[in-house]
C-alpha cells in the first residue's frame, strides 16, 4: 500500500469510527442547496444535476465498510418500490482504489446508479460525518435529510422519509 492510499484508508477509517463518537448534529442541514456531483459512473459520468426533478437519495460508502454491504439490498428495495414516483439511489463510492469497490460491488450487486470518488473530494462537500452517510435530496434540489449510519432499525424511518419527500410537489 503506498502512502497515498494509506492516508485515504486512515481518513476513511476515521469517517468509520466518527460514526460511533459524533454528536448528531449535522453541518449540512436540512433545506441546504445539494453540492454539485459530476463523478465517474460504472460507464457513463454521473451527475447530481442530470436528476434534478427527481428525489434522491445520496449514500456515501467504501468497500470496507460493514454497514454499507447490509444498506445495498435496502437501497435495491428502495429502487424498485418507489423508482416509478421518480425517486433515484446515488451511491458514491469513497474507495482509493477502484478495483475495491468493484469487488464489493460483484459481491452485492446495485440496481441503481454508482459512481466512484477516489478523491473524497465529495465526501467534503456533503460534510460526511461517518460512514456510511446518506442524504435525501429533495425534487427542488435541496437536502430534505441526512443520516449517520445503516441498521436495520433504520429502514422503517428512512423509507418513512423518502415517502413523504416523494409526496411533497
Amino acid at each position: 500500500m503506498n502512502n497515498k492510499s494509506l492516508i485515504h484508508a486512515l481518513r476513511l477509517a476515521t469517517l468509520c469510527l466518527a460514526t460511533l463518537a459524533a454528536p448528531a448534529a449535522w453541518s449540512l442541514e436540512a433545506g441546504a442547496a445539494a453540492p454539485e456531483l459530476s463523478l465517474p459512473g460504472l460507464k457513463d459520468a454521473v451527475s447530481l444535476a442530470q436528476l434534478k426533478g427527481k428525489v434522491v437519495y445520496v449514500d456515501f460508502w467504501a468497500s470496507w465498510c460493514g454497514p454499507c454491504k447490509q444498506s445495498f439490498p435496502f437501497m435495491n428495495e428502495l429502487k424498485a418500490k418507489y423508482g416509478a414516483q421518480g425517486f433515484e439511489v446515488l451511491a458514491v463510492n469513497l474507495d482509493a482504489k477502484r478495483g475495491d469497490a468493484d469487488k464489493f460491488l460483484a459481491e452485492v450487486p446495485a440496481q441503481f446508479t454508482v459512481a466512484f470518488d477516489t478523491s473524497g473530494d465529495s465526501a467534503k462537500r456533503f460534510e460526511v460525518k461517518g460512514m456510511p452517510s446518506s442524504y435525501l435530496v429533495g425534487r427542488d434540489g435541496k437536502i430534505a435529510s441526512a443520516h449517520k449510519g445503516f441498521r436495520e432499525q433504520d429502514r422503517k424511518e428512512l423509507e418513512s422519509r423518502i415517502v413523504q419527500v416523494l409526496g411533497t410537489p
